[in-house]
Parts: structure tokens; sequence; C-alpha cells
């Protein structure tokens, strides 16, 4: 049996982001990934929204992205192009990037911190005790881990195993969706949903990636070359000489969420904890933030920085999150509907989204910007992301998610220097003292009050604000990086 700190099931988007936070703190982590290489076998997602790519920033990895994939200024919610441009931070847009080179360049990233991948094995099942779990996997292997984190999909067998509830709504509607190429197909977006688009946005032509809706949800075999031409003509009378398929596929508005996300030892992230239409492109998304939520808080609870109840805030803040991401994309599906009662109200969607204010903030809310973590009353910045300021410190100057690349808390004070101590913190906290004249701009919010100093978590999220007396610091100190060292 070989020992872990800590296994992930799973070596998608979601678990290797789980790996590479708890390898940036240190932990020894692993991979059990099934697939024999990184190469994928179907549809996937294509693209990264503003707050994800921040967080790729905040590891100083997101020039990796950004330089394979293609920038587009606006987000869409249900056929409505809503434009982010305006948006006070460096990455309003969207990245267009398939799936299969975000896991590239991820595993790329985590082979560079040596993060150990399991190919070609699953896990199979697992029993948890008071020290640890013990991990089944295929071919009759084990391993022996303090914790298990499933990130191994929407039929994840570790929320299963775990006797974890899925809560939630079954299929109304089924799609099917393929890469093939076709003859001069009709491109764009259909009113019921799908469409047809070619697969290398910036040449343009083949091969395309085609999604229809179907006329049934319950299917007993996988899609055909047969069925894919049928639904193609009903929908636009000619299958485009539809051929040479890579893959087809299919996917439902199943809406799905795990009643909790921890139990014992065992959590989940991504898909494993939640399931939903892939309308607004949010899926991956909110797999990639859930990981680096939960990666620090499970480093800092194995290296016994921090005690394992920490582990609950990974709950308290994501669950909500993942809610609401489900909350919106079945709305979106519900206006997809192609009656001329649904129309009606997809027009006065359309006349609400020119909008400024509901155009911010449904965008926000799609790119992530808006998050907020509940942490209590207090300044607009607790519990939102931190802006990627230009500082001026007494080095040179310096951009605030440059402090994140090795995932460590920030302690970030913007008056006097050398005003605070926190010397029973000073082997987990950095200490930054700088200087920054401007606006401080929230997405969707607007203009907030410039803070005297702010403690920012590894997630890149404020976790106090505070002013000269320093008011609340040693509790937040405490709650978040763990109790003071002994003097």
């Amino acid at each position: 049996m070989t020992d872990h700190a800590v296994v992930i099931a799973g070596g998608g988007p979601t678990g290797l982001m789980v790996a590479g936070e708890l390898a940036l703190a240190g932990v020894d982590v692993a991979i059990v990934e099934r697939r024999a290489s990184q190469d994928l076998d179907g549809s996937r997602a294509g693209g990264l929204h503003a707050r994800t790519i921040e967080v790729l920033d905040q590891r100083g990895i997101a020039e990796r992205f950004l330089s394979a994939g293609q920038v587009h200024p606006a987000v869409g919610f249900s056929g409505n192009v809503l434009d982010i441009s305006d948006f006070p931070t460096r990455h309003n847009y969207v990245l267009a990037l398939w799936q299969s080179h975000v896991e590239r360049i991820l595993a790329g990233w985590v082979g560079e911190l040596a993060v150990p991948i399991y190919r070609g094995r699953e896990v199979t099942g697992f029993a948890q005790d008071d020290t640890g779990v013990g991990v089944a996997l295929s071919a009759g292997q084990s391993l022996r881990a303090e914790y298990l984190v499933g990130c191994d999909g929407g039929r994840s067998l570790v929320r299963k195993a775990a006797g974890i509830d899925f809560v939630g709504l079954d299929p109304s509607t089924s799609w099917m969706i393929a890469e093939v190429e076709m003859d001069e197909p009709e491109l764009g977006m259909r009113r019921e949903g799908g469409g047809i688009g070619p697969v290398n946005r910036a040449e343009g032509g083949g091969p395309f990636r085609v999604a229809l809706t179907e006329g049934h949800i319950e299917h007993t075999s996988e899609p055909t070359l047969g069925d894919l031409s049928e639904a193609l003509i009903s929908a636009y009378g000619t299958d485009f000489g539809v051929r040479s398929p890579t893959w087809i596929s299919r996917f439902t508005d199943m809406s799905r969420q795990a009643a909790s996300y921890r139990h014992g030892r065992v959590l989940l992230a991504g898909d494993a904890a939640h399931v939903h239409p892939p309308h607004g492109g949010q899926g991956l998304n909110t797999g990639v933030q859930d990981a680096v939520n939960l990666g620090w808080k499970l480093a800092q609870v194995v290296n016994k920085t921090s005690p394992e109840s920490l582990l609950d805030t990974y709950h308290a803040e994501r669950h909500p999150v993942g809610a609401r991401v489900l909350h919106n994309t079945m709305a979106q599906v519900a206006l997809s509907s192609p009656d001329d009662r649904h129309q009606a109200l997809r027009d006065t969607m359309t006349e609400l989204l020119s909008m400024d204010e509901p155009r911010r903030r449904i965008a926000a809310m799609l790119s992530g910007l808006d998050i907020h973590y509940d942490l209590g009353e207090g300044h607009p910045l607790l519990g939102r992301r931190m802006p990627d300021l230009d500082l001026v410190t007494a080095n040179g100057p310096l951009r605030v998610f440059t402090l994140l690349h090795d995932a460590r808390p920030v302690l970030l004070t913007l008056g006097a220097p050398g005003g605070v101590d926190i010397t029973p913190w000073a082997d987990r906290v950095q200490v930054v003292d700088a200087q920054y004249v401007g606006l401080w701009e929230l997405p969707a919010r607007g203009a907030v009050p410039a803070p005297m100093a702010v403690l920012m978590r590894p997630d890149g999220y404020v976790a106090w604000v505070g002013d000269l007396t320093h008011l609340g610091l040693p509790d937040a100190l405490t709650t978040w990086f763990g109790p003071p060292a002994a003097a």
C-alpha cells in the first residue's frame, strides 16, 4: 500500500487544480485518473471566464492559457450577448479555449510541481477511519491517504460511496452534440438552443461542432451518425453532408447538487459536486474555483496549521455558488423553449439586459466576478475578490496578484509602513507595505472606500479589512490561518 497525504480521484481540470494548489503548499498529493493520457474522448467545455483567468493569474500561469486561446469581450445569457469590456479587471473577456487545451496546460503545470498521476486506473471504493482513508483502485492496487477528494465527474463513485445525496431535477431536454465534417453548414445559434460553429474559431471552416435538441429524453444506446443526420434534417431541412465524426455524444439539462461537499475525510469538487446544463459555460469554471477554495484550506489542515473545522468553510462558501449556477442555468434552459410564450419572455429579458445595470449584474454572475462569501458585516471588500491593483512598494512597482503566486496569505498595509505586528503568524502570513493611488472598484458594485489594510487569503478573497486600529485582525488571522505560534 502506497501512502499520500491526499489522493484525488479524477485528473480533469478540477482535480489538476486541486493537486496544484496542494503541491504549492508542500503537500504530498497524488491523482488517480482512468485515462492512460490527458487526451479527451468527447465533448467538453470551450472557454474560461474572467474570474477563472484571474485565479490562474494569481498563480502566475494565466499567460500559458491566454497564448493558446482567443479572447472575446462578452459573455452569453440565453442568446443575449453581454459586453464585459468595461469591467474593472485585467481580464474583462472570455477566453475561447477547448478543454483539451486547458487540461494539457494544467497537466504541464502539475507536472512541474512533481505531482504523481496513477494513470489507467480508477478509484473503485474506499473506507475511512479516524486517521485516514484506504482507497481501492482497479487492478487490485490500494492507496492510503489522510484525505480523499472526489473530482470524478457527475457519476462520481466517490460521492456515491460516501452516501452523499445528489439532490435536484431529472432531465427535461436532451441535446445531441458532435464534432464532424460538413459542407457549408448554416453557422450560428438556434432559437431553441444549440447550433453549429467551427472548432477552430480563429480560422473558421471545418471541422464543426454541432449541438441540437432531441425529441426524446430517454435513450438506450449511444447516438450515431445516422441519428445526427436525422436531427440535422429535422432542424435545417438538410444534413449538410455530415460525415467523418470525431465523436458524437449527448447531454441533458439534469440539474443536481451534492447535499454536502464533505463527509468526514472525503470531499467533493467540480462535477462530482454539481451538474447542470452547459448554458453560459460555467461548469469547468465553477470546478476550478472550487479547487482554489478547497486547496489551501486542505493544505493547512494536512500541515497541521489549522484545525479540521476549517474544511467546513469549503462547503459553506462553495455550495451557495454551485446552487446559484444551477439556478441560472435552469433559467436559461427555460428561456430556450421555442414556443411563442417563451419567445415573449426572451424578448423581455433581451430588453432588460440591454440596460447597463441588469447587464452588469448578470454578466458579473456568469463571469464569477461577483462572488461574495459571507464573512460577516463590514467593508464591501470583505468576502470578495481582491482587485489586481498596481502597487508601489519600497522595491518598486508590484501587482497584487504577483503576491499570490506561492498561494500564501498576504497582509497588505496601505498606510504608514511597519504599523502592524503579526509576529505570531509571521511563519504563515506575508506582510507587504505598499501605496496605491487610484480608484477601488468592484464589478457590478462600483467604487468602494479605500481601505488602510487588507488580509488576503491564498484564493485571492479578502478575509479582513482594517483601519489604523487593526480591530479584529488577530481573530481573522486565527480563523483562517490557525492559532498564533507560541512565543
